[in-house]
């Protein structure tokens, strides 16, 4: 009797598998259970980023300080009104957050395709694929921002205490529209992937209407386009980091917390579309 209970104990039990639910949610606790794979997929982005390349992370340096470059030739004097400091520096404290930002988005649209042969043939919460990427972006930021602070030391200009710390809300702004657009377009692109072709175009645009290279205040607009500028996320996160750095004409409150909704709106619509269509990304990617 012992014996037949013994066996029956150590017998197999059965796995009931179940459709999914009609409603999809973030999967926060899958997500942390994997922590240590998102890790992985950010260490492993940042040395493919930069293999093989003459300059290496040089180019989280390179990048923004080309393109204040450019900026400053064609419009330091073609806009000039701005309202903080000298040109070079409202142009550099843009570009050193807006570009990981594109380049976050950019590589979160590509990374399901990228990781084709181990979404087809391991299990991992999907969603750890954008966002390893835009974690690594991160660290392209840290980099480009330690080059603004040596550039605003030489212009005389320090980042004040009291007003730093709005850099980590801009951050978590920044984030939140990147993981929601990011994964939102990497679910697309896993069946268009002509994605991978409109991306850039769509950034590029984003990026003039996003206070890079010019303040709000340069802009004089009116109702309701001010209410369209700010109902931008990025306008609000770009000017939020500006100011954190730089100081001149502080962000309305209401302004950046209608940035800020809009980043919400944008991560969780975008994360829920991604977690709906889940299911699909193996057999068709």
């Amino acid at each position: 009797m012992d014996g037949a209970a013994s066996v029956a104990s150590t017998r197999p039990q059965p796995v009931v598998i179940r459709p999914p639910k009609r409603w999809v949610g973030f999967g926060l606790p899958e997500l942390w259970r994997f922590r240590e794979l998102l890790v992985f997929f950010a260490w492993r982005d940042l040395k493919v980023r930069y293999k093989q390349t003459f300059l290496g992370v040089a180019w989280a340096v390179l990048q923004p300080l080309l393109y204040t470059l450019v900026a400053t030739l064609l419009f330091k004097r073609l806009l000039g009104v701005y309202s903080v400091g000298p040109y070079e520096l409202l142009a550099l404290a843009g570009f050193v957050f807006w570009l990981p930002f594109a380049n976050a988005v950019t590589l979160a649209s590509n990374s399901l395709v990228g990781n084709a042969s181990l979404v087809t043939k391991v299990y991992f919460p999907r969603l750890l694929a954008p966002i390893g990427t835009i974690a690594a972006s991160v660290v392209d930021l840290m980099l480009s921002t330690g080059v603004l602070l040596v550039f605003m030391a030489g212009y005389g200009y320090f980042p004040e205490p009291h007003r730093a710390w709005v850099a980590i809300p801009a951050l978590l702004v920044s984030a939140a529209t990147a993981i929601g657009v990011g994964s939102w377009l990497a679910a697309l692109n896993v069946k268009y992937r002509d994605i991978r072709f409109v991306v850039p175009f769509v950034l590029q645009l984003w990026l003039f209407g996003s206070s890079v290279f010019i303040t709000f205040n340069g802009l004089n607009l009116s109702e309701p386009w001010r209410t369209v500028y700010w109902l931008n996320p990025m306008a609000g996160a770009v000017e939020a980091f500006r100011w954190s750095m730089l100081g001149g004409v502080r962000p309305g409150v209401t302004d950046l917390l209608l940035s800020g909704s809009t980043a919400i709106v944008l991560l969780v619509v975008g994360v829920l579309f991604f977690r709906r269509k889940e299911r699909e990304f193996a057999d068709i990617v």
